[in-house]
């Protein structure tokens, strides 16, 4: 199984991740949207409208997600399959829309339950993992180091978002290094595996 890799930037990936989150949290979905734009783009390397597309299926699919308790997953699904379809039509070989968008979905529900105290933060890696080993085709456990940070970064976002969401420029600042560290092991790992 070759690796599916696009040159992608660590650093624009994380920090438009960590304003998706922001956005998110405070329920501000024009800057949830810039921030998918920007991610998409960084991240997947398709071309002006699919990326923008792409950014709206990704949007759609954290609004149905996005009520406590009362979301939508199949919604969300649904969503993530128009997204993972825009990638494998952009050239993203070996991608099974269907499947990338369980297990995007299974991770947001890990997430949810670890954030209320219902799930550990090994489940959240286990689930990354498998979504990284399914989107990059790299054998699962490679990815464990990207999975540990972004979920890392995750457990800084629930701490912020657990003190009501304030203009804390330090804690956000903590939640994008670990976001950028997350997508920089992601690089290195799906690097080496072509490499190899």
């Amino acid at each position: 199984m070759k690796p599916c890799v696009r040159a992608f930037d660590p650093v624009a990936v994380g920090r438009a991740e960590s304003a998706a989150w922001v956005a998110y949290y405070r329920r501000q979905w024009p800057a949830f949207l810039r921030a998918a734009v920007t991610m998409v783009a960084a991240g997947f390397g398709m071309g002006p409208v699919r990326t923008v597309l792409g950014a709206w299926y990704v949007l759609r699919a954290n609004q149905a997600w996005a009520p406590y308790p009362d979301n939508d997953p199949e919604a969300a699904r649904r969503q993530m399959r128009r997204f993972y379809r825009l990638l494998l039509a952009s050239g993203w070989f070996g991608l099974d829309p269907e499947r990338a968008a369980e297990l995007e979905v299974e991770w947001w529900r890990v997430h949810r339950a670890h954030q209320h105290g219902a799930g550990e933060q090994a489940d959240l890696v286990d689930a990354l993992d498998a979504l990284y080993a399914h989107v990059y085709r790299v054998p699962p456990g490679t990815m464990r180091t990207a999975a540990r940070l972004r979920a890392e970064a995750m457990d800084l976002s629930d701490a912020w978002v657990s003190a009501g969401c304030p203009p804390d420029e330090e804690m956000l600042a903590a939640e994008r290094r670990t976001l950028v560290a997350s997508f920089t092991a992601l690089r290195e790992t799906v690097d080496r595996a072509v490499m190899s």
